[in-house]
């Protein structure tokens, strides 16, 4: 890696909010402080996700005082990947941090971060040091969740490591080019590559209020996940019927040779329905975990978009385009592509 030669580049901060309004007044001023230290131009890019509470007073309210921060409110909950992609689609910054808006995220590692792209890394992503804060439970289905992803798969995503990260505008610019509708971001960000570097940290506690995240949120993108990027389940279905009909096949002639050779009958009712019933689950399962792949096919061919923006406050690095309207979503997700 080369080290670069802007020690001070723009920096842009994204970051997805649902329901946190009681943590956005006291995390952003933070985030803000420290990235000021670190640039002259900065920009906090904060996404709402269709939040039900306060988060929308609270936001007009930062916009306001900070002229810094760009507030996108989507039309609806589309979901923490859609989220971080419409805030990665604003973004103008030479540099994009992501960062969550529960304050867990420590923002005194961002120079630390930024020191490892001026010495030449295009990611910088933080890997966990630790989940004392989760049950046994979780933690286990994390460890089998990253063995299955990266099991056979010539991409490798990073166990233990989630969005909070650093990276380079040509990372963020690979991003936006990517087509998927049914994103899982984890996985995205080691596909396109780059020089990556991880730093370990150890979460914060929640500055206010619970996780809106919980194990079937976590269990839903773990599926997301594995069916992006893996195609193990279809390769252990072929594995599975290549078994079964080895075990089939020999178990015909052992059959065939018990009654040929030793003249033994062989009562053919509880083994038929047991064999009826048993090849019957199986059949379905393999339907179930096709119908799956063939689910997000479906979702793809539709060619929605993957977010809908609702309203846009704030200035950010550069001035925005026009005023945005209510309704003109698909417009702004354009033109946004396109910055």
């Amino acid at each position: 890696m080369m080290s670069r030669s802007n020690p001070s580049p723009s920096i842009s901060c994204v970051i997805p909010a649902f329901n946190e309004a009681g943590n956005l007044g006291t995390v952003l001023p933070q985030i803000l402080a420290t990235l000021s230290i670190l640039s002259q131009r900065v920009e906090l890019v904060v996404v709402d996700d269709g939040s039900r509470d306060d988060t929308t007073l609270v936001m007009q309210a930062l916009c306001a005082i900070h002229p810094e921060i760009v507030y996108l409110k989507l039309s609806r909950n589309f979901g923490k990947e859609p989220a971080l992609t419409a805030g990665i689609d604003a973004a103008q910054g030479d540099v994009v941090v992501l960062m969550d808006a529960d304050g867990q995220h420590p923002v005194a590692l961002l120079p630390d971060m930024l020191k490892k792209w001026q010495e030449g890394a295009d990611v910088v992503y933080a890997v966990r040091k630790t989940r004392d804060d989760q049950s046994v439970l979780q933690v286990s289905l994390t460890g089998l969740f990253y063995k299955m992803v990266n099991f056979g798969n010539r991409v490798k995503i990073p166990a233990n490591a989630g969005d909070f990260r650093l990276m380079d505008r040509q990372v963020v610019d690979a991003l936006k080019s990517l087509p998927e509708r049914n994103r899982f971001m984890k996985g995205l960000y080691a596909w396109v590559g780059f020089n990556s570097t991880a730093i370990d940290y150890q979460p914060l506690p929640r500055a206010d209020g619970k996780s809106n995240f919980g194990l079937r949120g976590s269990l839903s993108l773990a599926l997301t996940g594995i069916l992006a990027f893996s195609i193990a389940p279809l390769r252990a279905l072929t594995v599975a019927g290549l078994v079964l009909s080895f075990i089939a096949l020999g178990y015909g002639c052992w059959v065939v040779g018990e009654y040929f050779i030793e003249g033994i009958d062989v009562p053919g009712y509880a083994t038929i329905v047991v064999g009826m019933m048993f090849f019957s689950g199986i059949q379905l399962l393999c339907i179930g975990i096709l119908a799956e792949y063939v689910g997000r096919i479906y979702e793809e061919v539709k060619q929605r978009p993957p977010y809908l923006i609702s309203q846009r406050s704030g200035t950010g690095l550069t001035e925005p385009l026009y005023a945005p309207q209510a309704g003109t979503a698909p417009l702004i997700l354009q033109q946004s592509s396109l910055l």
